[in-house]
């Protein structure tokens, strides 16, 4: 039996997405050793997502690029400072050799990682992963907790709402006018340090449409949300509503954010890693998926439903890329099917018309 550890590092660096889901691991660890010390190594990217979380007791800096062992000088840099954490376990949810040969290199004793095709020789747990066979990523870093004895079962990722940021929001609302209900529209996603993948966002003019259909059916608002750079997307998508729309592009903190999506009637968004975090903080979550899979991507928590017109999709998942010649007008899912879901989701019986 291994001695219980009182210093545990989690190591994912990016990106939201997967460091959202990668909280459901986290939880379990808490649950399982709530006198423990927990860190996390994750990157400047992401790291916004994580401030605050009662569950950890500490952010490891991880660098500004997606993978803090992109180049020998930065793997070096890194084994330095999983060594200055002096961990019992080391926990990696990264596929990486590179990744496993810095925490190898660190000297902790339990290293605990996944191993897609041998590329987690460092550790000393290893969870293999077939990449061809689609397993939910948050499954799968459950998987590595649980392989060090750890309960993993009814663990979900969990973004802590702090009173704060939701009274902050709510005067934002009211200087806006906005009362409840209110719904979340996020057009965005695809973007990330690691990867570039547009074509997983729900084209603008079919994303007004469901828009309107759910704002007239909830009696609810529809408030606009993305960063700063997402305003194009969110002007695309005004132009084809009829009932004026709010937008928050840019506006708002992560912890304003999971508050304004956790007072929300519905969050609405594509297979991003804001829908993940809006799940995670308790928002009724609808996710649109078209060019990745479900059983992979979909939000790993009871209160959302994932919205997907099942279709030919690469094997080895986003890994692969997206499908050739892709159409969300022929190959995913339909306004009226979309509208189906969610509201079967929520509970609301069909229109009569």
């Amino acid at each position: 039996m291994r001695p219980k550890p009182r210093r545990i590092l989690l190591v994912l660096p990016c990106c939201i997405g997967d460091v959202v889901m990668a909280t459901a691991a986290l939880m379990a660890l808490r649950r399982a050793y709530p006198d423990a010390w927990i860190g996390w190594a994750v990157g400047k990217w992401s790291r916004p997502a994580l401030d605050g979380h009662p569950a950890l007791n500490a952010l490891i800096d991880a660098g500004g690029a997606a993978s803090p062992v992109h180049s020998p000088r930065e793997l070096l840099r890194f084994v330095r400072t999983l060594r200055a954490v002096r961990a019992d376990w080391i926990i990696s949810l990264v596929r990486s050799p590179l990744m496993s040969l810095a925490v190898w290199l660190s000297g902790c004793r339990v290293r605990a990682g996944l191993d897609s095709g041998g590329r987690g020789f460092g550790y000393s747990v290893r969870v293999t992963v077939d990449p061809n066979q689609p397993n939910h990523e948050a499954r799968l870093y459950l998987d590595v907790v649980a392989a060090l004895g750890v309960n993993a079962e009814g663990a979900y990722p969990f973004i802590p709402v702090h009173d704060a940021d939701r009274a902050s929001v709510r005067a934002l609302l009211t200087a806006r006018g906005i009362r409840p209900p209110y719904l979340v529209v996020n057009p965005a996603g695809g973007r990330n340090p690691g990867m570039t993948l547009d074509v997983k966002r729900y084209p603008p003019d079919l994303l007004a449409a469901l828009t309107e259909r759910l704002s007239a059916r909830l009696d609810a608002v529809p408030v606009l949300l993305g960063a700063a750079d997402d305003s194009p997307l969110i002007d695309a998508v005004s132009a084809h509503l009829t009932r004026p729309a709010e937008s928050f592009a840019g506006a708002l903190t992560f912890g304003q954010i999971a508050a304004l999506a956790a007072d929300a009637r519905l969050y609405l968004g594509n297979d991003t890693g804001l829908t993940h975090f809006a799940a995670a903080a308790g928002a009724p979550t609808a996710m649109i998926l078209g060019p990745t899979d479900p059983r992979r991507y979909a939000p790993y928590n009871p209160n959302a439903v994932a919205l997907w017109k099942p279709a030919d999709l690469p094997a080895r998942g986003v890994a692969a890329g997206a499908p050739q010649n892709w159409d969300w007008r022929r190959d995913g899912i339909s306004v009226d099917n979309a509208e189906a879901g969610i509201l079967a989701f929520l509970g609301i019986p069909p229109s009569a018309n």
